[in-house]
């Protein structure tokens, strides 16, 4: 009964919504009923016109965006290296080439430049290596010969007989003399190693190996300018020109060893203070003797000089490769391979 009677008041209340029935009538007509209902559905009907008329438009200013967004995107090999360039992957599960693009643009936005602070001048050598290989295999596909690179150095005028003449002059007082036999002798080393690089065939040159070891050249050409152009002119500190003679002059006479033992005197010395402290106190004390500047470490001097000094012991092991001698005066030797074939005796 009470459920009846909820019902009951539930219709009348529905009624009285629709202005159907007042106080001053108690009933209504069955015409008015259908035309408020009528009249509520056309009014439903029009606001979903509206709203899909409101999506539409949406969908169309969505797809105008999609698709500005495919007119700037950026070439997909493009979007490989420069994500392999900053160390992420090229493509994430589920993710499209769009996607891809977005997330690369996030992150120049968010970490510009991010990788150059780990590039080193041995990968850039690497490239410039690549570029220079590359330039040589498409010139000789061309032309039907190959030819050698640009960068190829032209052949000392001094010979190494002639060097190992003027070496036995060396270390009596004449700087001058001794700097200018060391600039020969450098520059004979790096025309063999140039030569050696230059006439391996393209196999070779075009292999990981082979791209890494002219990378190797180039970057020991770079680091050797600073020493040679103090050379040239005669403005290499003594204490280190000293021992760059000393050097020199084990070299040519085929003793590795002791040159190997000079030029770690020189490179990290024997000083109880490895960084150079020449003065300890105002009293002399027991071993101060020792404490000088010949005696320094001096890769630890500056950049470029451990630079200089890190590609002359490269040139140290292609003399050793050039002008084999007995292996008791060796360091780490190895017999020359049948390749490499003899060197000037």
């Amino acid at each position: 009964m009470d459920i009846l009677r909820a019902e009951m008041e539930k219709k009348r209340k529905e009624l009285e919504d629709k202005n159907l029935m007042n106080s001053k009538r108690k009933y209504f007509r069955r015409g008015d009923l259908t035309a408020k209902e009528l009249e509520k559905y056309k009014s439903n009907l029009n606001q979903s016109g509206s709203d899909a008329a409101t999506s539409s438009k949406d969908l169309q200013e969505g797809n105008k965006a999609e698709t500005d967004v495919k007119h700037n995107i950026v070439p997909r090999q493009e979007v490989i290296n420069k994500l392999r360039d900053r160390g992420e992957p090229i493509l994430l599960f589920g993710e499209s080439e769009i996607d891809a693009c977005k997330r690369l643009r996030k992150c120049e936005l968010l970490e510009p430049e991010v990788n150059r602070g780990f590039r080193n001048d041995l990968q850039e050598a690497m490239e410039q290596v690549d570029q220079e290989y590359l330039n040589d295999f498409l010139k000789s596909n061309s032309s039907g010969n190959g030819t050698k690179t640009k960068g190829h150095l032209e052949k000392p005028s001094v010979t190494y007989e002639e060097i190992f003449e003027m070496a036995k002059k060396m270390g009596r007082g004449n700087r001058e003399h001794d700097m200018s036999t060391i600039v020969h002798f450098i520059q004979l080393l790096l025309f063999k190693w140039d030569d050696q690089l230059h006439n391996r065939s393209q196999e070779i040159k075009m292999a990981t190996k082979g791209k890494l070891q002219g990378a190797t050249y180039a970057q020991t050409q770079v680091y050797l300018k600073p020493l040679l152009r103090k050379l040239k002119n005669f403005s290499l500190p003594e204490d280190i020109s000293d021992s760059l003679t000393e050097i020199v002059v084990h070299l040519l006479n085929r003793n590795y060893l002791k040159a190997s033992d000079a030029y770690l005197q020189m490179a990290i010395g024997n000083a109880p203070w490895p960084i150079g402290v020449t003065m300890v106190g105002i009293h002399a004390r027991t071993g101060r003797e020792k404490i000088f500047s010949k005696n320094v470490a001096h890769v630890m001097n500056d950049e470029t000089q451990r630079k200089y000094i890190q590609a002359l012991k490269r040139l140290m092991t292609k003399c050793q490769e050039y002008y084999p001698t007995d292996p008791s005066r060796c360091v780490e030797y190895q017999p020359p391979s049948a390749e490499e074939g003899g060197s000037e005796s």
